[in-house]
């Protein structure tokens, strides 16, 4: 809900430009002005040397980057030359991509400068034989996320997408088919690494992950950024368009041009997974319509659509949302703690509002809690994705304490004293707030927490 706004506009323009080196990826001194954080575009080094296996899609792989870079506003030098790994030269990326890379490919000192540049912000690009790589290297091991054990023979399979907000997944229906050589790896990510995507174990022959089987993740690792694809063996997965896109989406993630929660998500239940709207209700005037694509978009208002099934006491609940206007000017919000009721007012004046447009005074902008308490806008600002790109929200409850994460990142702590707003068994809804406002939503899930008592400290978050 909001009383008055304000209308925010943003232009973003980028040059593009490409590089390309065959040595050690050095580049001309007014390139070396300008960083991934400043006025000049990202760079991305493809580091491609193999000490064993060599695929014969590298080629087209770095032709694939470059293509996206030139098109995306992203430089790209590639090289095979382990000399490129100096803590000078690699502070000059943005990223640093492992395409297919084989072996042991790095000396000691190289290993060295690679771990400084990733603890002081650096991101990782992993893709197909990157999980192939540096077996002795631990540090090395936990920023890819899993080695390679084996695969079988080239062949279709049915890829489940686990995330929808993520920009290397976000275009993907719930299933993607595709043929490749699917990776077995030795251990699973899942506890340490955000899922994205995993492989329908029933829909090829040779998967030996006992049913879980990621195949794409992320994760914040050590102070800096890493995305992995499992795809990427053939020649063909480099003018795949959806793989094209899925391999953007990773880089744009790791350089920073988007913002994702890669934090490991496990023991979440759907409310709202795109197919079913059991147990949810509209109150008031307006609706939802469903999408083919699995989501809600606000229409009219300003009413509200709730889970009428139960209320909960002790949660973290998630939901990916996206504004559709060009300003952000998008009125919306996530309301928690509200007895039951088919007037939507009720959740106003006995609940608590996450507000979600950008535009507003700060108690009522983007992570506040409506009218009460403001997000941290320097942290706000630093994760929230502009209209048209997908973010998500983390709501946690506990107790009376409410806590707010948007794209992984902690932005407001809040705790109620009021004894008609106890947060300790409400319900949730999402607010459609009137006609010109366009917001949708998509994968809702829940996880309940052990409840606390009065006093009881919360258990470490890790954030």
């Amino acid at each position: 809900m909001r009383t008055n706004g304000r209308m925010a506009t943003a232009a973003i323009g980028a040059a593009l430009l490409i590089g390309c080196v065959s040595g050690p990826a050095v580049s001309d001194e007014a390139a070396d002005a300008g960083t991934a954080h400043g006025s000049a575009p990202a760079r991305v080094l493809v580091f491609s040397k193999t000490a064993g296996f060599r695929h014969d899609s590298i080629a087209e792989g770095i032709t694939a980057v470059r293509e996206l870079g030139a098109a995306h506003g992203f430089r790209v030098d590639a090289t095979e030359d382990a000399g490129a790994f100096t803590t000078r030269n690699l502070g000059r990326y943005a990223a640093v991509v492992f395409l297919s890379t084989t072996g042991d490919v790095l000396n000691p000192a190289q290993q060295t400068a690679f771990e400084r540049y990733i603890g002081r912000g650096g991101a990782y690009v992993g893709i197909h034989a990157a999980a192939d790589t540096e077996y002795d290297w631990a540090f090395y091991g936990g920023l890819a996320g899993a080695y390679f054990q084996s695969h079988p023979a080239i062949q279709p399979a049915t890829v489940d997408v686990e995330d929808h907000a993520h920009p290397a997944t976000a275009a993907l229906g719930a299933t993607w088919n595709r043929t490749d050589e699917w990776y077995n790896y030795r251990s699973n990510p899942r506890e340490r690494a955000h899922v994205l995507a995993s492989l329908d174990e029933s829909s090829y022959s040779g998967g030996t992950m006992n049913g879980d089987h990621p195949i794409a993740w992320c994760q914040n690792y050590q102070g800096g950024r890493a995305f992995y694809t499992g795809g990427g063996h053939t020649k063909e997965s480099y003018a795949e368009p959806a793989f094209r896109q899925h391999l953007l989406g990773g880089i744009r993630w790791a350089i920073g041009e988007v913002q994702a929660d890669c934090r490991p998500e496990n023991g979440y239940r759907p409310l709202f997974d795109g197919t079913s709207l059991d147990g949810w209700r509209q109150a008031g005037p307006g609706s939802f319509e469903r999408g083919p694509d699995g989501t809600l978009t606000s229409s009219g208002g300003m009413g509200m659509l709730w889970y009428a099934d139960r209320g909960f006491g002790s949660y973290s609940l998630k939901l990916d949302w996206r504004t559709d206007s060009a300003s952000g000017d998008d009125n919306s919000g996530v309301f928690v703690g509200f007895p039951p009721s088919d007037d939507p007012w009720s959740a106003v004046n006995n609940g608590y509002e996450i507000q979600i447009d950008a535009t507003d005074v700060p108690e009522r902008t983007t992570g506040s809690v409506y009218g009460f308490r403001s997000a941290d806008l320097r942290k706000r600002d630093r994760a929230l994705n502009p209209p048209g790109e997908w973010n998500t929200y983390e709501i946690r409850v506990e107790g009376e304490r409410l806590r707010v994460w948007l794209n992984g990142v902690r932005i407001n702590d809040f705790t109620n004293t009021d004894p008609a707003r106890s947060l300790r068994d409400g319900h949730l809804g999402i607010q459609n707030h009137g006609a010109g406002d366009r917001v949708s939503f998509r994968d809702v899930r829940i996880k309940e927490l052990p409840a606390r008592t009065a006093g009881t400290a919360a258990p470490p978050t890790g954030d």
